[in-house]
């Protein structure tokens, strides 16, 4: 396995947050958005999967979970680490949302890649629009999801 269960105060996961660029305040002990989340950390890579309160979301996927950060800056293949973490996701919290889950991308921050989010099409996500900021959007519906990878001691099952 990829990953291990990690959480929002994780020092090395600040770590690698603090490098990627949607992070609102760098040096700040935690880097996840207000709600239910799922941390997962491997020695170069973290990744967020966030249950947001769908009255609360202001975009057209309210009520999806939102990878709401993936930073890589080595191991294995990215898409490999992408699909893994939904597996642990659903591991967790077995049922997922009708709308899945999303992940936006500021292409303008990313490198220089010919297609944003390759990465996430290359794990099974399809880009399904642009948010009103310009950010891609990329999702993977319930039906198109791996099997889940269940984590002894987890967290348990969580439904808003």
């Amino acid at each position: 396995m990829i990953w291990q269960e990690s959480n929002r105060a994780d020092p090395p996961a600040v770590a690698l947050a603090d490098r990627h660029y949607n992070r609102q305040k760098p040096g700040t002990r935690q880097f996840v958005p207000p709600g239910k989340c799922l941390v997962f950390r491997a020695s170069q890579a973290v990744w967020v999967t966030s249950w947001p309160i769908a009255k609360y979301v202001k975009h057209q996927w309210a009520g999806a979970w939102v990878n709401s950060l993936f930073r890589r800056e080595g191991g294995e293949q990215a898409s490999q680490m992408i699909r893994e973490a939904v597996a642990l996701t659903l591991g967790t919290w077995p049922n997922p949302p009708t709308l899945g889950i999303v992940s936006f991308v500021d292409a303008d921050k990313i490198r220089h890649k010919r297609d944003p989010g390759r990465c996430y099409r290359k794990a099974g996500w399809r880009h399904v629009g642009f948010t009103k900021g310009g950010l891609w959007v990329f999702q993977q519906l319930p039906g198109e999801m791996p099997d889940p990878i269940v984590i002894p001691y987890a967290q348990e099952a969580f439904v808003f």
